[in-house]
């Protein structure tokens, strides 16, 4: 693979485990990993008070920069999901058939994006009704793939969110 650069978004309230696990798992598997804010530079805290920086603005990246999007969860889906720049991102990504992966309330971007209609995914039980509205086919797992699209529930299933991340990208 010639592109190994992974985008995570980042906003305020993120959840701090869903954001940071995967930014260091995927650092350590040899792909450059960059934090994607609605501005370059900007310190944003978590829901638990970790802080993260963005290091490039949305203005600044393309899905073709990227291998693979990562959308953590928490409340910060809710602002993304209100911002044109986030949806475009996502729909490229999907459009381009890049890994594109949600876990928890990340799956809200896949809502506001219109790219679930009958596609198997899973995410935070609170948002299943979003889901399905959309279009999505639940499925409550650990983890589910359907095509370029990852998705997983809670912070517990990081692990299996992270290898299943990992194993497509290599493929």
């Amino acid at each position: 693979m010639s592109n190994r650069k992974i985008g995570i978004l980042v906003e305020f309230n993120f959840e701090d485990a869903e954001l940071i696990y995967p930014y260091y798992r995927m650092k350590e598997a040899g792909f450059e990993t960059v934090l994607i804010g609605p501005v370059a530079g900007k310190q944003y805290n978590g829901k638990h008070g970790y802080p993260a920086t963005s290091e490039v603005s949305v203005d600044n990246i393309a899905a073709q920069d990227l291998c693979a999007l990562i959308i953590p969860g928490g409340w910060a889906p809710d602002y993304w999901r209100r911002d044109q720049r986030f949806l475009q991102l996502v729909k490229d990504m999907d459009s381009q058939g890049k890994i594109l992966a949600t876990i928890c309330h990340g799956a809200w971007m896949l809502c506001s994006a219109k790219i679930l209609k009958e596609r198997k995914l899973t995410c935070f039980c609170a948002i299943k009704d979003d889901v399905e509205n959309a279009g999505g086919l639940f499925e409550d797992s650990p983890v589910v793939i359907d095509g370029n699209l990852i998705t997983s529930r809670l912070p517990k299933d990081l692990p299996d969110f992270c290898k299943a991340i990992l194993s497509q990208l290599e493929i």
